[in-house]
């Protein structure tokens, strides 16, 4: 079953943030859904073959008018037997105020002046509040503290939610772009040289031997393993939602493909579901 969480509070808070934030967690984010069409894409959702797990409604943005309908559409969801959150962001009066002026963008409540405005959609949002099972003030919060409050809140306890990439690649064909940490592996021997072994790549058995059964490959390898044992947590518990690990020999057919394979094993084996790719292979 689907679970649900609905994400409101009030304008300047944080529902941009969070609404990103969710979304690299693994949630399905919705961003402004009318309050009617909640129950009918909870619907939808819960078909077998949906695979939508998680679910998140940002709501409010529509003014004093969908408000009123969001406290009914949330009773309707709970009612239905679904697992069913609702987060409020809040912050100060005065902060909002300094929010709104420093983005020059226009309250969507009408009153007279932004904090008139503010006052008069935080009276409107009331039973909206009190039908929260987390409320969250932003006042004293940048965007990485609310993101982490969030992660700890809302994120799934699981290291391997972090997209963990290993990358095999070719020096002479160029670096990879946009990749994290790059790992040199041309101080082993190279296959290329073997007449035999030539024709296969890091896939095959024969290279695969080759390679890792030397002892400076087993040592390289021990060594990576106990890098990124302390590693992976730790850019996990920053909130990195993603890594790449490049790992590099000269053509990007033999070394590189091998290490990569067995360093991607390696990673799994700590809990983590990394991604191998060998970008030169083909070349």
């Amino acid at each position: 079953m689907a679970e649900y969480l609905i994400v409101a509070g009030m304008s300047g808070a944080g529902r941009s943030t969070a609404a990103a934030a969710l979304e690299d967690m693994g949630w399905f984010v919705i961003d402004n859904l009318p309050p009617a069409l909640i129950t009918k894409v909870a619907e939808l959702a819960s078909h077998p073959g949906a695979e939508l797990e998680r679910l998140c409604f940002v709501v409010g943005r529509g003014g004093p008018e969908s408000v009123n309908e969001l406290v009914p559409a949330i009773a309707a969801l709970r009612g239905s037997g679904a697992r069913v959150r609702v987060c409020f962001l809040e912050a100060a009066d005065d902060v909002l105020v300094r929010r709104f002026e420093g983005t020059r963008r226009r309250h969507p409540y009408e009153a007279d002046g932004v904090l008139g405005a503010i006052r008069a959609e935080r009276e409107l949002l009331q039973p909206l509040r009190a039908a929260a099972d987390e409320v969250i003030d932003t006042t004293p919060l940048n965007v990485h503290e609310l993101r982490d409050t969030l992660k700890e809140r809302f994120g799934r306890q699981d290291i391997g939610d972090m997209q963990t990439t290993v990358i095999s690649f070719g020096y002479k064909h160029g670096l990879p772009l946009d990749v994290d940490l790059v790992l040199d592996c041309r101080f082993l021997p190279n296959p290329h040289w073997v007449e035999e072994l030539r024709p296969y790549t890091g896939l095959d058995e024969p290279v695969r031997r080759y390679v890792l059964e030397r002892p400076e490959a087993e040592a390289f390898l021990a060594q990576l393993e106990g890098l990124f044992d302390f590693l992976l947590p730790a850019y996990a518990k920053e909130g990195k939602s993603y890594l790449s690990i490049a790992i590099g020999c000269t053509g990007g057919h033999h070394r590189s493909v091998a290490i990569a394979e067995e360093l991607g094993r390696r990673i799994a084996a700590h809990g983590y579901r990394p991604r191998v790719l060998h970008r030169d292979l083909e070349r």
